[in-house]
Formats: structure tokens, sequence, C-alpha cells
């Protein structure tokens, strides 16, 4: 299962021409001309823009899919009992498996400027940060420039280089980044959105949270429920990959079958060995279960999952699971951000026993994996290790017949 750092040539990638009825990845990149042909003049809604978000039913698309309005209300509750807020656009993606960020950023990057500018207005915002990997931030940071010369943008925008770790699209390590800090997780009890970045109100939206907001901003709640479902409306970008790596970043429809997901890139979806939805700290599922699954919280909470921040990586049958899990376990080890005894000691033992499991080592070494994964839950200074835990244990369950023929030998 190769890491993803930034999309290559695949047999499949979304674009406008392959799919016209795309709305995030339309092709127009940095240009900003061609950026406002295709969308038109970026709408300007202040506070309007609260209830409209409401109204359309946006969830984030990050991973945690928390209701979007109501995030960006108790910044602007937060700012008019304290000082100015901070907006964040964060596009760190860590996650070794995702694309989506990397790819919206490169075809449609105004789209989420507009969108972090319209969120600034809505709260109020002085100043906004747009977070991504360090090898972006030129690029970027030209755009950037280019909308304040123009006027497009009111609110000033700084680009900042993250350490391109998996830990840097956690909110506290955005946090903790654009406060001088290591940029590394906080366990914070007090929420960024009343006390974040220097002390003050922040708002933190995944990149791709903020290109939805710029486009219901110009067509209206209306439009954006007019894809998806009514329990969850829009649509969302997915990035779909194999052992041999990333076959691409789609825009979807919530609500649709992952069977139809898979076939877009010409994967059988009755052949499946397991998926691993939601990415490194997501869930793994039997293959099997695949046909009645779609691309929403209600049908994958149904086996335990969620959509996450949209990272679909699947194996065939045929194709062993425990190595790839070993592979995982150790790469998120070494991740971690070692503050903390589940961390510096916990994961690495957890690591070893998972490398045994996968050597053959049997149902003894699997017991001592999920005892590790018990023990470090819910008892790190950050959600990394809970993560860990939660995507071994779902892969014991799915690979018991591999722990099993172990056992064998």
């Amino acid at each position: 299962m190769t890491a993803i750092t930034e999309p290559r040539p695949s047999r499949h990638r979304a674009t406008a021409a392959d799919h016209p009825a795309d709305r995030l990845l339309t092709g127009a990149g940095g240009a900003l001309r061609r950026h406002h042909e295709i969308y038109g003049a970026r709408a300007r809604r202040g506070r309007d823009l609260i209830d409209l978000i409401a109204a359309a039913g946006l969830t984030g698309r990050g991973g945690a899919a928390f209701p979007v309005a109501r995030k960006i209300e108790a910044t602007a509750q937060a700012a008019r009992r304290r000082n100015r807020p901070i907006v964040v656009a964060n596009g760190a993606e860590g996650e070794p498996l995702s694309g989506k960020d990397a790819v919206l950023l490169r075809q449609s990057p105004h789209l989420v400027l507009d969108g972090l500018a319209a969120v600034a207005e809505a709260v109020g915002a002085q100043a906004a940060h747009l977070c991504v990997p360090a090898h972006r931030v030129d690029e970027l940071a030209a755009l950037v420039a280019e909308r304040a010369a123009s006027g497009w943008d009111r609110t000033p925008v700084t680009v900042t280089a993250t350490a391109g770790r998996f830990v840097d699209g956690e909110t506290t390590a955005i946090v903790d980044l654009l406060s001088g800090g290591p940029g590394l997780p906080r366990n914070r009890m007090v929420p960024s959105a009343v006390r974040g970045v220097g002390g003050r109100p922040t708002l933190v939206q995944n990149v791709e949270t903020l290109a939805h907001v710029a486009l219901i901003a110009r067509n209206g709640a209306a439009w954006f429920r007019g894809r998806g479902t009514a329990a969850e409306p829009g649509t969302a970008l997915v990035t779909l990959s194999g052992r041999a790596g990333l076959d691409g970043v789609v825009e979807t429809d919530l609500g649709t079958p992952l069977a139809v997901m898979l076939r877009r890139i010409s994967v059988d979806p009755t052949d499946l060995r397991a998926v691993l939805v939601g990415g490194f700290h997501g869930t793994w599922v039997d293959g099997r279960a695949v046909p009645r699954l779609a691309l929403s919280a209600r049908s994958l909470s149904e086996v335990g999952a969620s959509p996450g921040a949209g990272v679909f990586s699947y194996l065939m049958r045929g194709e062993r699971g425990l190595p790839v899990v070993a592979e995982i376990v150790g790469h998120l080890a070494r991740e971690s951000a070692g503050q903390c005894g589940p961390c510096r000691f916990g994961m690495p033992a957890l690591a070893e026993a998972m490398a045994a499991v996968a050597a053959g080592a049997g149902a003894q070494a699997a017991h001592r994996a999920v005892t590790l994964a018990d023990t470090i839950d819910g008892r790190g200074a950050c959600s990394h290790p809970d993560g860990t835990a939660h995507m071994v244990r779902s892969a014991l369950a799915v690979f018991a017949d591999e722990v099993a023929a172990g056992q064998l030998r």
C-alpha cells in the first residue's frame, strides 16, 4: 500500500472533461481570470453566510464531518466576547493515503481561497492563514499576492509550511504551528474556536470544506442540496488507491454506492479482499460487505466505519492484509509526536507485535496486539494512539483467517 505524498499519473483522474457534473475539480488551476470565467465573481455574504451554510447542511470534509455552520458560529460568538478571530485553511493532508487536498489545491486553488475569504468576513477576521506542505508554499503565496493586488480579497492571507508529518493536519497541531510552536498536537480542553492561535478565537477548516463554502455562497443552499442525500447533502472528494498506488481522486455525491465508485476505476467490487475506509486511522472492512455500502456516515456505521476524509484503499482477493497493516502501524509509530507514554512506548510495542503477527506468529501475537491497542486507546495526549488502536482491532477481525493460517505453520 504505497503512501501518497503528491498524486501522480494514473489510469484515472477526475477532470471536468471526464465528469461534467464536477463542482470542485474544474481544472481552472491557478489562473484567476479562468477561475472567474468558470465560477463568476466571489460572493460577499458577511454574517448571512452562516445561516446559508446551516441551511445547506454542509459538514466538514477533513474527517470529523462536524456541522460547518456551528463551528463558524462558535468562532463568531467567541470573537464577540474576546478579540478578533483568525481563520485557517488546513491543507496539510498528512494522511499518506489521501490525495484529494493536493488535487484540489492544484486544480481549483482559488475556490479554496474564496471560501477562506468568505468565512473570514463572516466572523470578522482580520487575519487568515493557509497551511500546506512546504513544496506548495511559493506557488500558493503567488496566487494570494495576485488576489490581494487585484482587490479580489480584503483579508490578508499568510501561507505557512507544515512539517510534513502525519499529525500535521490535527487542529491543535495547526494552532501550535501558527502560535510559533513545532506544530505538534496538544491536549486542549478549550476548543480552538474559543482560544486558538495566540489565544485568539480560531476557525480551522479543511480546504475542501472551504471550497464547498465558496460554492454555497455563490449558488445557495438549495443548489448544494441538489446533490447527495437529504440527510447527507452535497458532494465529496474521494481518494481511491490499491497496492500499486493511487488510482484517482474523484468527486462524487454523498450516498454513492461504494461499488459504483470502484467501478469508475475499473475495480470489480465482487473481487475485493478488504477495504481500508478513512485512511491510516480508519477501519478495515471485509470486501464481501462492500456491495451493500455507500459513501455515507449512516451506511458505513453499519460496519463500524465512517467516510472520514474520503479515503478508500482496497486489497484484491489473494492479497494479504496483515503485512499491509504491519507496515501502516510501523509508519504511525514513527510519525507519533512522542509527547506521552502511549506514543513513546506503546506505539512502538504495537508495531513490533503487528510485525510478528504478519510474520505468522499466530493467535498469541494477535492477542498481545489487541492488549496493547486497548492499553494505549484513550490514554494519549492526542487522538493518534486512539486511531491506531481502532485500525488494528478492525484489521485483526477482518484478517482473522490470516492470523489462523499463521498459527498452523
